[in-house]
């Protein structure tokens, strides 16, 4: 006790030696989110990351850190909105959640990054018997699916993006710059020589290969620019000159739902709407989303080896030729909900007049399809699509919404590891009612 101006208060003492003997399971709760994500975890069948551990029996060297932890460390982190590898190691010495997942190994954000971005077939794997167990206990059904695709900002600036001739400048000034650091070793004998070349060598090789990627990419660009070119001639001439990032070169500027222009990747889910378990993925580079209800669906039944009967998306996602093929499939018809573009407001008597002509014209697939969306069924159906959107909210919230990889592949991974965090959450949700009762 000490007495300051006549009042008595406990000071800290931080030079007191205490002995304590704390065991780090009796620090979480028996209903902490660690110990959730840790249950869920360890009934993945990870076969094939031990399969390639080399650490074995009397064989030299140190042991590998669990996959199953550094697994269980990024489901719990994002579900905690934790997205950096850096943060994640740094939360493994301080915060009790992650010390306890843990259990004392000690990890780095070396294996934490290398791992989150390592094992995307796995991830793809996981996803899909999680579903399928899923659905074998009855807990949510495949036969309506909702659809969507949202922008996740991508980890690239926008003066990254260069054209043909931004693009040889980039090569010319990296050219300059490596020669500066030759000529520096040359001319200074005390520079530890062989760490310098090795630098160098390195920009070399890291220069090459970005500009041979963003040149690969606005090859591509270029190709697309010139089939659009075709059928709209008028609206091609008018876009800018096709432009690629030496930062990320599989970005795209894509606009946002705020009307900004931004590097992004376009990421395609499907969900469940009853449960809102995510059942798809696919990142894309593509600007919008019209025409990707086929190639979504046709996921889905490759995965699960059955295509929804139903399937709900936004307007515009569905193009008509979507319907038609999604009706005519062999393995099974999908009947596709989403609204019909709406008629101009300032149509002319003549423009409606074709209109009637050609909606009286279509392919019976598109009459029905007309016919069910102006159905009273046909609207309560369609509104169940708004469970998409809490989902696609909830991944921003937990921070999808910009990324901190480069590249389609680690965006597949990064954005598989949400939807397993994600679904790993919601069946836990999901389940509480059952056990109160």
């Amino acid at each position: 006790m000490s007495n300051r101006g006549g009042a008595r208060v406990d000071e800290p003492d931080r030079g007191q030696v205490r002995l304590e003997v704390v065991a780090l399971d009796m620090l979480v709760s028996e209903d902490h989110r660690a110990r959730v994500v840790w249950a869920f975890v360890k009934q993945l069948e990870l076969e094939e990351l031990y399969g390639a551990i080399k650490a074995r029996g009397e064989v030299g060297g140190r042991p590998a850190i669990d996959p199953r932890l550094l697994l269980a460390l990024w489901l719990y982190g994002t579900l905690e909105n934790v997205g950096s590898a850096r943060l994640l190691a740094r939360l493994c010495e301080s915060d009790i959640g992650y010390r306890w997942l843990c259990g004392g190994v000690g990890v780095n954000y070396h294996s934490l990054a290398d791992f989150r971005v390592s094992h995307g077939a796995l991830l793809d794997r996981l996803l899909t018997q999680t579903v399928a167990a899923l659905c074998a206990e009855g807990m949510i059904s495949l036969d309506e699916v909702a659809v969507d695709g949202t922008k996740l900002q991508a980890a690239a600036g926008r003066g990254s993006f260069r054209g043909s001739e931004g693009l040889a400048g980039y090569e010319r000034a990296a050219a300059a710059r490596v020669a500066r650091l030759k000529a520096e070793i040359e001319s200074n004998p005390q520079i530890n020589e062989q760490r310098r070349r090795a630098a160098v060598e390195r920009a070399e090789r890291e220069v090459a290969q970005r500009a041979a990627k963003a040149r690969a990419v606005l090859e591509q660009l270029k190709a697309e620019r010139e089939k659009q070119a075709k059928t709209h001639p008028k609206e091609t001439a008018k876009k800018s000159e096709p432009k690629a990032s030496t930062t990320d070169p599989q970005a795209r500027v894509m606009r946002f739902a705020d009307g900004g222009r931004r590097p992004a990747y376009n990421l395609q889910l499907g969900c469940v709407p009853q449960s809102d378990i995510i059942v798809e993925v696919m990142a894309t580079d593509r600007r919008n989303d019209s025409g990707l209800a086929l190639p979504m669906v046709e996921r889905m039944a490759e995965r699960f080896g059955a295509a929804p009967q139903r399937v709900l998306v936004d307007t515009k996602y569905a193009t008509h030729a979507d319907i038609i093929a999604l009706g005519e499939r062999e393995a099974g018809s999908v009947e596709v909900y989403t609204p019909p573009s709406p008629e101009s407001a300032d149509a002319t008597e003549e423009s409606r007049r074709k209109r009637q002509w050609h909606l009286q014209h279509e392919p019976l697939l598109l009459q029905a399809w007309r016919a069910r969306m102006a159905s009273e069924q046909g609207k309560t159906t369609m509104s169940r699509r708004r469970h998409i959107e809490t989902v696609n909210g909830n991944l921003k919230n937990r921070g999808l919404g910009r990324l901190n990889v480069r590249g389609l592949m680690k965006v597949q991974c990064v954005a598989l590891i949400h939807a397993l965090a994600h679904n790993l959450w919601r069946v836990h949700v999901l389940r509480q009612p059952a056990l109160a009762t």
